[in-house]
């Protein structure tokens, strides 16, 4: 009994010594298989998000007559050709039984045609029997600017620009100002029903902008009359913007009170205290506010198209590429236009991404 005692630890140990590295490799292939997986749907879930705009891209550098020929390809494209007797002829794919010929079509007929090959055109005019429409041609890549240069030549874009870019700047700094004091307010000074105000200020992002479209058009347009002017558009961003204002206020809060006190006890006044103190610590909140602002304004049509539309020389960009979209509905200069104005925001986001992963990470920390 003692024996068979003894020998029992021997035995387990024996099994897992023997059991575990397979149980390992086990959970091991078990995570790598899930891993793989996980990666499979997230770049399938990102082709399909990018799906759109490599559409886009691919459709900008067509030409037109590819758009209607249903055998192209997807990229951009043209139906290579072989010059013979003085003229360019188009090159199809010509069946000959079990194999296929790349021939430049020269006479075509209903129920036959006449091809050259291209390799060998001294061989002679080879027919073909069967309708040459339902061959299928032979396409090489192709990209052209025609589609950018007639955006170009069809719209004033150095001026566009310049406007959006001045109306960008000028509110800017309205907005900015703004929206950085009242959020200064809100987050250090003990306001008598400071959070009841806070609330109503965050209540009027519910607001829908339809709701208050014809009053403020009428306050504007009729009683100020500053139809026809950027007025309309720049000056409520003098008064700041409730969205800004929450992103400020919830950075400012994490900003430990300690600070500013050291400071007040060096005879800094609030002001000094928030443009030398709370500010240098919130440069990420503030370059993320200041990059959606310009996203804003870089893609405003709505307010645009109610006080500018008889002011072409004062229109943003946005609102007069819309404008050309509207009057001339061609697939390949829509894709264009489109681009055109799709370019900016994105460069400007994939180069200033890190202060936005940074305004999260500061803004998350405290509510």
């Amino acid at each position: 009994m003692s024996d068979q005692t003894s020998q029992r630890p021997g035995r387990s140990a024996t099994t897992r010594s023997v059991t575990t590295p397979s149980k390992y490799v086990s959970l091991r292939n078990w995570e790598v298989l899930g891993t793989a997986v996980f990666n499979i749907f997230v770049f399938t879930l990102l082709i399909v998000y990018l799906f759109p705009m490599l559409y886009m891209l691919t459709t900008s550098f067509m030409e037109g007559y590819q758009l209607g020929d249903r055998n192209a390809p997807i990229y951009p494209s043209r139906q290579t050709d072989f010059e013979y007797d003085g003229k360019a002829r188009k090159i199809y794919t010509v069946p000959f039984g079990d194999e296929t010929r790349e021939l430049a079509l020269v006479s075509p007929g209903r129920k036959s045609s006449e091809f050259i090959d291209p390799q060998n055109p001294e061989a002679g005019l080879i027919t073909w029997e069967g309708n040459w429409r339902q061959l299928i041609g032979v396409y090489e890549f192709h990209a052209t600017w025609d589609n950018f240069s007639i955006l170009f030549r069809a719209l004033r874009l150095p001026q566009m620009l310049r406007n959006t870019l001045l109306l960008a700047l000028i509110t800017e700094v309205g907005v900015l100002f703004s929206s950085i004091v009242v959020a200064y307010g809100f987050a250090r000074f003990p306001l008598p029903g400071g959070d009841l105000l806070f609330y109503l200020l965050i209540a009027t992002i519910l607001i829908p902008e339809k709701v208050t479209l014809i009053p403020t058009y009428f306050i504007y347009a009729r009683v100020l009359g500053w139809d026809g002017t950027w007025l309309p558009i720049m000056l409520p961003f003098f008064f700041g913007n409730a969205i800004y204002i929450f992103l400020l206020r919830q950075n400012f809060k994490s900003i430990p009170k300690d600070l500013d006190e050291a400071a007040m006890l060096d005879g800094a006044g609030p002001i000094r205290t928030l443009f030398s103190v709370v500010l240098p610590q919130s440069w990420p909140v503030v370059i993320t506010v200041s990059l959606l602002h310009f996203f804003f304004m870089w893609n405003e049509t709505r307010q645009a198209a109610l006080y500018l539309s008889t002011r072409r020389d004062l229109s943003p960009i946005s609102f007069g590429i819309q404008n050309f979209q509207s009057l001339a509905p061609i697939q390949n200069q829509l894709q264009a236009s489109a681009l055109l104005i799709m370019i900016v925001p994105v460069l400007i986001l994939i180069f200033s991404q890190r202060h936005f992963m940074r305004n999260l990470i500061i803004t998350g920390s405290e509510g």
